[in-house]
């Protein structure tokens, strides 16, 4: 094999290594986008049901186990993920939300991508590709 074939398996490779947080509080919701960004080469996402749950993988992720990306429901139960947000961001991680309608996004968010939910799988990669490259 090419240097080119053996670049782009260490880099399909390092996508399925990815290490991304998935916050959504429907676990069907939950199993189909964690299942989405598996057969997209990305693995099995960490998932929080709970802002509590997603502050502890952000608190992790800044300790040493790192994350590439999250991909935030709007509300979790009946709180809104702006913490979390707010969280990541002063990380460096890179985020998006997801929202199947309503959610002001505050200021400070205001320019993060937001995937509308039901998503297509296309968009789910093309979002997933611009937050952790590829």
């Amino acid at each position: 094999a090419g240097a080119g074939a053996r670049g782009r398996r260490a880099r399909d490779r390092e996508r399925r290594m990815t290490r991304l947080l998935l916050v959504e509080d429907d676990a069907m919701i939950a199993m189909m986008v964690a299942d989405m960004c598996d057969a997209l080469g990305h693995g099995e996402p960490v998932t929080a049901m709970t802002l509590a749950e997603a502050e502890a993988a952000v608190a992790e992720a800044r300790a040493g186990r790192g994350l590439a990306a999250a991909l935030l429901d709007v509300h979790v139960g009946t709180d809104a993920v702006w913490p979390v947000a707010d969280a990541l961001a002063a990380a460096g991680i890179p985020f998006a939300f997801m929202t199947g309608g309503g959610g002001d996004v505050p200021a400070a968010h205001a320019d993060r991508p937001t995937l509308a939910k039901p998503f297509r799988v296309a968009e789910l990669d093309s979002l997933l590709r611009a937050l952790v490259g590829g």
